[in-house]
């Protein structure tokens, strides 16, 4: 049996009993596009998936970055298409719970109700910290929030991830990234 671990228990324990199918995507993979219709829930057990929202522009904004143990698209729970779309950044595997299911085990349990309400609201300070760092006007003044958010910059290969995530073009990004590590090597 795979242990999932979420900040509240309650939630973990539920997702563990629930009916759910192990769904394996490579990366790139769609789990969802947006305006399919909303039939389960994705827990994600490895591998980062990121929910984005394309712009007019062509351009992509990452809203949510789901690691291992987090729900994917929450708010689709109350919902009945997606309004964003998921991809694999990484190979990752989730477990698929049906929709239904959850709704019913929500209706018949207060406590996992609450714990479900606490999820949401830890979620939606995240947003509120994402919206906040996307609102910030430089580079620096978003890579350092998202550094402050996180605690330390992800490896090279993953730069372009968190570029999408501070909605900023890789290349700016990496100036930025570059400009440390250049004014670190001739601090005295």
């Amino acid at each position: 049996m795979i242990v999932i671990m979420f900040v509240n228990h309650h939630l973990s324990a539920v997702f563990e009993r629930l009916a759910h199918r192990e769904m394996s995507f490579p990366a790139g993979a769609s789990i969802f596009r947006i305006g399919d219709r909303v039939t389960s829930l994705h827990v994600v057990l490895s591998g980062f998936i990121h929910l984005v929202r394309f712009q007019p522009d062509g351009s992509s904004l990452v809203l949510q970055r789901a690691g291992a143990g987090v729900v994917l698209a929450e708010a689709s729970v109350y919902s009945a298409r997606y309004h964003c779309a998921a991809t694999a950044e990484t190979p990752a595997t989730t477990w698929a719970v049906k929709l239904d299911d959850f709704r019913g085990r929500l209706a018949e349990s207060p406590i996992l109700a609450e714990a479900w309400a606490r999820h949401l609201a830890h979620e939606v300070q995240s947003a509120r910290l994402h919206s906040e760092i996307l609102s910030l006007k430089t580079v620096a003044a978003r890579l350092d929030a998202w550094i402050a958010w996180h605690g330390t910059l992800l490896p090279k290969g993953s730069w372009s991830l968190i570029a999408q995530e501070i909605g900023v073009s890789s290349e700016a990004l990496y100036r930025e990234i570059g400009r440390r590590r250049k004014d670190v090597k001739h601090k005295p």
